[in-house]
């Protein structure tokens, strides 16, 4: 299987906080390549995080995915990291105060 170049990550989030329980929930999208013709999109569920936690496990996903890869001593995984030494355009954003039934796209 021919390894996906990658030149961009954009990572899309929406965040709901559930006021009765205090806590903050995500969903994100993720685009690899985004408008090349290799164009990839994966989507994070709805789940528990708050802040950038939702670059956290878009990272994780990569790396499940084998998109990305941790250095040779495998040390700890930081997306942004990986992508300033990789030479890798990585846009986050995130949209916050969203309804519950607004995190999924």
């Amino acid at each position: 299987m021919k390894t996906l170049k990658i030149k961009t990550i954009d990572i899309q989030a929406k965040e709901w906080f559930d006021k009765v329980n205090g806590n903050s929930y995500f969903s994100a999208n993720v685009t690899i390549n985004y408008g090349h013709e290799n164009q990839k999109n994966i989507f994070l569920p709805f789940q528990y995080g708050y802040g950038s936690f939702y670059e956290d496990k878009a990272g994780t996903e990569l790396l499940k995915l084998n998109l990305v890869k941790k250095d040779d001593n495998n040390t700890f995984f930081s997306l942004w990291n990986y992508c300033k030494e990789n030479k890798i355009i990585l846009r986050t954003s995130k949209r916050e105060n969203c309804l519950k039934r607004e995190l999924s796209y």
